[in-house]
């Protein structure tokens, strides 16, 4: 297939439950493991579809949720059993996500001392931010909010025109050219703006990777105006 490519995910399995779940806006020591379960499943299957280079942790994790899943399945009474020989099934996962939550914000944290010592230097910026607005005001969005707001773009096809064979033949690198053009005129669009007339299955596949490839060459960066809320998709400067 034409608009196959392979990228590389730098977020992990892990990242993507605290994504769900900072989302959700669930407790973490309290995971409602088969609504987290059939959500990651979701974005796993999301991204099989784009055709991602999917590392094997990923596969794991799903195992290791389903495992859980089917654990919490058991009648009341074997549940008793097992929780008298064991503690809770999700409570491995859970220090995991919490050990790894506290890597994270600490590596956090590293980086803000680094942008704040870089700012004592006077180093001119190397993005372009929107006009009229306040750059605190803005979030930075992942892998994950990419695919949710793709995911939203699909809703919004029916099934019977994304299942159509088309003809016609598209690539990255050609829907690549197409954005670029189109911030030639202008610096920001939102990413839905992006996939605006776009009916059939290969061009909004090829769109996407294409968008996923721009902000990997650093021609593109993508903010949030809130948490969770619409990407929006800024051209940086010299490109």
């Amino acid at each position: 297939m034409v608009y196959k490519v392979k990228l590389k995910i730098f977020e992990g399995p892990l990242d993507l439950l605290l994504y769900l779940i900072k989302k959700n806006e669930i407790d973490i020591c309290n995971i409602p493991i088969f609504e987290i379960t059939e959500q990651y499943l979701e974005y796993l299957n999301l991204m099989q579809l784009l055709d991602l280079d999917i590392a094997g942790e990923f596969l794991v994790m799903a195992a290791t949720l389903m495992h859980i899943k089917s654990r919490m399945l058991l009648p009341p009474e074997e549940q008793e059993e097992l929780e008298e020989a064991e503690e809770d099934p999700r409570a491995e996962l859970v220090q995991k996500l919490l050990e790894y939550q506290r890597f994270k914000q600490a590596a956090g944290r590293l980086e803000n001392m680094e942008e704040k010592r870089a700012e004592m230097f006077g180093r001119m910026p190397s993005l372009v931010e929107p006009d009229n607005q306040d750059d605190n005001k803005f979030f930075e969005a992942n892998l994950f909010d990419l695919i949710s707001a793709f995911s939203k773009v699909l809703s919004g096809v029916s099934q019977q025109t994304f299942e159509e064979i088309i003809v016609d033949e598209f690539s990255v690198e050609e829907q690549m050219n197409r954005i670029l053009e189109h911030f030639q005129i202008r610096i920001q669009a939102y990413f839905r703006e992006l996939f605006k007339d776009i009916m059939n299955k290969l061009e909004i596949v090829c769109t996407f990777l294409a968008i996923l490839e721009l902000i990997r060459e650093k021609k593109l960066m993508v903010r949030q105006p809130k948490l969770f809320g619409e990407i929006l998709l800024i051209k940086m400067e010299n490109n």
